[in-house]
């Protein structure tokens, strides 16, 4: 990865900012440190090599909403086009757009009984397992113990042999395309009927009686038709399960129990 370029456009004619090269972190995974640009939406160009000898190639198929890590499985643009708001938006828009998507983000954390943003946890000085020396992007190669879903974000070696490894830890909403579709539209859609909420439309009339004495309004989509928002049973698989053991009865003493114990 040599090179990452910012253009304020899909048709990428005007070039905003430059990053690169690039830090391997993992196997396909490269890091650029972004620019400091204004918030917004940008269209980027990469360069890299696809293998060593070969030409250098540019991918045009990356597009960023920036600033990243606010803790956010969407962006306030993202919502904004959902509302067919054009974008830029305004410093105004994106603070009532943030503030719809965290309250649509909360309801999803709050049925999923977990956050949707996992954390990122370093360890230090760890000692991969001796059977996993080759595969030290699996996280089941490090001495690392948790009840959560758990990946290798990084590792950097030390001089004594050791690593310090980076640990995404919890449920990756970002990465889920079902969580990031009902926090936009659901962000989009409290928004849209917010009174002088951003690209508030209200409720939509259907038919006006000729002396005005009754209105009719459009129903949206049933769920399950389309169009319709989806609802937080569409996420059910990956709602947190809690498990408890059962408290089972003492076993009667041998010979009166059902079956003897081992050792009898």
């Amino acid at each position: 990865m040599s090179s990452l370029s910012l253009y304020d456009g899909p048709d990428r004619t005007t070039l905003v900012a430059g990053a690169g090269p690039a830090t391997r972190v993992l196997a396909g995974v490269y890091r650029f440190t972004l620019p400091d640009v204004p918030p917004g939406r940008y269209w980027a160009t990469v360069a890299f090599t696809p293998s060593e000898g070969a030409q250098p190639v540019k991918d045009e198929s990356v597009r960023l909403d920036l600033p990243l890590g606010l803790g956010l499985v969407t962006s306030p643009e993202a919502v904004a086009k959902e509302l067919g708001v054009p974008l830029p938006i305004t410093p105004e828009q994106r603070d009532d757009l943030l503030t719809a998507i965290r309250k649509a983000q909360a309801d999803v954390a709050a049925y999923l009984g977990q956050p949707v943003v996992p954390q990122l946890v370093t360890r230090r000085a760890l000692t991969p397992y001796r059977d996993r020396d080759e595969d030290l992007e699996d996280a089941e190669s490090w001495p690392f113990e948790t009840d959560n879903l758990v990946r290798v974000c990084a590792y950097r070696p030390r001089e004594s042999g050791t690593y310090d490894v980076d640990f995404l830890v919890g449920f990756d909403g970002a990465a889920n395309d079902a969580v990031v579709r009902y926090v936009t539209t659901h962000a989009a859609e409290s928004e849209r009927n917010r009174p002088g909420g951003v690209g508030a439309q209200g409720r939509r009339v259907s038919s006006v009686s000729a002396e005005g004495q009754s209105i009719s309004y459009e129903s949206g989509p049933t769920a399950g038709q389309a169009g319709a928002l989806p609802t937080l049973d569409s996420l059910s698989r990956w709602k947190r399960r809690l498990f408890q053991p059962l408290n089972r009865p003492a076993r009667a003493p041998w010979p009166y129990s059902s079956s003897r114990g081992r050792g009898r």
